[in-house]
């Protein structure tokens, strides 16, 4: 017998051979151990091998030939098949000796060997009762989870994000034993330990590049709860903690006096920065002043700075939230003004300031605040424009004297709607009633909120065009009998007319995003002008709701109207123009007079700006430095032999007197109304060069802040309140919060400033 070859059915055993041939096949329910005949289900030991069918290998080793190959290892084509091609049916190699049937080639059905790290953590299964259907099985958590239904593959993402993402509990308590951040787990600790992800699953999740800084956390922790105004003991509070040792294991809560220094620290980095940029207005800043209270009867102060900056835009921010002992003294105010300018390198360069006080006391309060900041700080024109009064609460002082003019009438109709509202019958009734007298009205019946009075006057205007409905409700149902009289509906009437004058000129003033001074004067002329006519109404109705309206806004109209009318002229669509025709509907036969008062603090205003020096700029020809025209220059001779006519030009131009930047201004026709979406800062800014001077008179005049609050309809009074919480923490703190989040609402975004700090 020759020697054997490995193309050979034969079968090597303790160095004999005994031939099979291709016909003979080891059944799958025997396997050849030695000289025994061992059943598929006893296991083998030491260095033997099952190999059944297409399965995997068991053991750690196989025999191939007289070497030791690894599971994991390919066997060459040239040496042997694959090794679920090795060894067709249930065939055994043991020892020297190796059982083989015909070798095939390889089939394209064979199964590709699983590359992903997932198998790692995973073990495929069948479906019971449907072998078409496979589950992957998560070694550690033993959860199933979907892998393949017939031909479709579910793919390995949701497997990758059960291990990596921190999904299997198992892993979980792992990670918390060893306070480890979630997507770094122990590798290789022990019996079932979980292996470290590799860096290759780090770059396809997303975490490669994640590291963990304690500082930065507590930083973006600490902007967090001055943004959202959340207690600093939040902190303490078992939820939250909680939540953060979910999100971040590493990550050390501060206690309340650490989170108390972090917000500080916010603070004062913030108000760095602020500082940085106010040193570079080329302007001066006007302020609006706040007073609050708390329980424990201190006050504070809140100061609001508004300008324009180099490309003429307007900014508003928080300067101070100073605690004061006395906040109705002017002495203390005007002290705590005096150290915010001081503070903020604005002393010599505030222009105008405006209060929230009420009108009784504020002819005494204003000129107190004047005369003392005035000796202390440069201010303009004498402080003609230094005082300002809010147009919000002047507003809101108004409607409240409609509302309690008609108070009576107002209380019946709510008390009406909450008895209709009540019931859901009462309410079908009532709009039963409305259909059959086929009132056209789609105004809806709500009831109003008694804090924004632009809800009541709302309430009101849909209940006058259901005033019949609420008659005949009145007549038909016994358990209702708080129907308006005729007399009251006209009462109501008169009252809502009035409304609708504040709610139009709210209006008109909140349309604006950032709205500046010369606004202003359009609605409160108007509004001026119609409540002196309502209150001269032959209706005594109409007059005598009218005529505490008239009464109230009369005296903020006197206050104002200068700063008003000056503001106005800085826009070149209407300049003078609207003041003479605005005051001529007002005052009649003696307009001039007002208009000559707002003419000549023009000039003085200007005159005042003309004495300070003004940045370098380049001079034009026929313009000298300080911004006149046709001043007296040599003419330069082009050789026509006119040198005589040219020197007479120049003489001519010498004689006549030259005009200021104020006047060319008010003298050159008016610009277009017809133009859409003007924008006047933008036009002072591409005037600046010909207006040197009257354009830092335009920046800070434009600039003064007629307003204090962004929603005019509230009808909080001007003294507010802080919360228990607040007051209960030291001054330095509650001033830090306050400031930080106006800072940190207008600080660019976080990745800007990552970006500047890269460069």
């Amino acid at each position: 017998m020759g020697e054997p070859k490995s193309n050979d059915n034969a079968m090597l055993h303790n160095g004999e051979m005994m031939m099979i041939s291709s016909s003979e096949v080891v059944h799958c329910s025997e396997m050849l151990h030695g000289d025994n005949m061992v059943q598929e289900s006893e296991i083998l030991h030491g260095d033997e091998m099952v190999i059944s069918g297409n399965e995997m290998v068991h053991g750690s080793e196989m025999i191939h030939g007289n070497e030791m190959v690894q599971v994991n290892d390919m066997i060459r084509s040239n040496d042997m098949d694959r090794v679920n091609n090795m060894v067709n049916g249930d065939e055994m190699a043991h020892g020297n000796a190796l059982v083989s049937a015909d070798l095939s080639p390889p089939t394209s059905s064979r199964r590709r060997k699983k590359k992903s790290p997932v198998w790692e953590h995973f073990t495929i299964q069948h479906v019971p009762g449907d072998k078409r259907c496979r589950i992957a099985c998560c070694n550690l958590c033993k959860g199933t989870f979907a892998y393949s239904s017939g031909g479709k593959i579910a793919g390995t993402s949701h497997l990758k994000r059960h291990i990596l993402q921190g999904s299997c509990p198992v892993i979980k308590n792992q990670e918390r034993e060893l306070a480890l951040p979630l997507a770094e787990v122990a590798g290789n600790v022990g019996e079932g330990a979980i292996e470290r992800p590799s860096k290759r699953r780090y770059r396809q999740t997303g975490f490669a590049n994640a590291t963990f800084d304690q500082d930065r956390s507590s930083l973006d922790l600490a902007k967090l709860i001055i943004l959202h105004e959340y207690p600093l003991h939040v902190v303490q509070q078992p939820a939250f903690t909680a939540l953060i040792g979910s999100l971040q294991p590493c990550f050390r809560v501060s206690d309340v006096d650490t989170m108390e220094g972090e917000v500080y620290a916010v603070y004062q980095k913030e108000k760095h920065n602020l500082l940085q940029a106010l040193s570079t207005i080329p302007g001066r800043m006007s302020l609006t002043m706040g007073l609050w209270i708390t329980s424990q009867t201190l006050g504070y102060v809140s100061l609001v700075g508004q300008f324009i900056d180099t490309d003429w835009r307007v900014h508003r921010r928080v300067l101070n939230f100073t605690m004061v002992a006395s906040p109705h003294s002017q002495d203390a105010l005007a002290e705590a003004i005096s150290r915010s300018l001081f503070d903020w390198g604005m002393k010599e360069k505030l222009f105008a300031i405006t209060l929230d006080n009420d009108c009784s006391s504020h002819d005494i309060y204003s000129a107190n605040l004047r005369d003392h900041l005035s000796n202390k700080n440069g201010v303009m024109l004498k402080g003609q424009l230094f005082v300002v009064r809010c147009y919000a609460h002047i507003l809101n002082a108004v409607a409240q004297d409609v509302i309690a003019s008609a108070h009576g009438v107002i209380f019946s109709i709510r008390e009406s709607i909450k008895f209709i509202k009540a019931s859901d019958s009462y309410d079908q009734k009532f709009t039963e009633i409305a259909l059959q007298l086929e009132i056209p009205s789609t105004k809806i019946l709500c009831l109003d909120v008694t804090t924004q009075w632009d809800t009541t006057y709302l309430m009101l205007l849909a209940a006058l065009d259901f005033r019949q409905v609420f008659t005949i409700l009145e007549t038909c149902d016994d358990n209702y009998n708080e129907a308006p009289s005729a007399e009251d509906w006209k009462k109501v009437e008169a009252a809502s007319n009035c409304l609708k004058l504040l709610y139009d000129s709210a209006h008109s003033v909140m349309a604006v995003a950032n709205p500046t001074s010369d606004i202003f004067f359009h609605e409160a002329w108007k509004l001026q002008l119609e409540l002196a006519n309502a209150a001269a109404h032959e209706d005594l109705v109409v007059s005598s709701t009218a005529r505490d309206m008239h009464e109230s806004f009369d005296k903020y109209w006197k206050d104002c109207n200068l700063v008003l009318a000056v503001a106005v002229v800085m826009d070149p669509r209407f300049k003078m123009k609207l003041v003479e025709f605005s005051y001529s509907k007002i005052y009649g036969v003696e307009a001039a007079k007002y208009v000559k008062v707002v003419n000549d603090s023009l000039h003085e205003l200007y005159k005042e700006y003309l004495a300070q020096p003004l940045p370098a700029r380049p001079v034009y020809v026929g313009q000298s430095a300080s911004g006149n025209n046709n001043t007296q220059t040599t003419p330069p001779s082009i050789g026509d032999g006119l040198l005589d006519f040219d020197m007479y030009l120049s003489e001519i131009a010498t004689a006549q007197p030259s005009k200021s930047e104020l006047e060319q201004y008010l003298e050159e026709p008016l610009t277009p109304r017809s133009i859409q979406e003007f924008d006047i800062l933008s036009w002072w800014k591409l005037n600046t060069l010909r207006f040197p001077t009257l354009s830092k008179m335009a920046r800070d005049v434009l600039a003064i802040p007629m307003t204090m609050v962004s929603s005019i309809f509230s009808a909080e009074t001007g003294i507010r309140t802080l919360d228990d919480y607040r007051s209960s923490l030291r001054p330095e703190i509650v001033e830090a919060l306050v400031c930080a989040k106006d800072w940190l609402l207008h600080s660019p975004p976080a990745s800007q400033t990552q970006s500047r700090e890269m460069q």
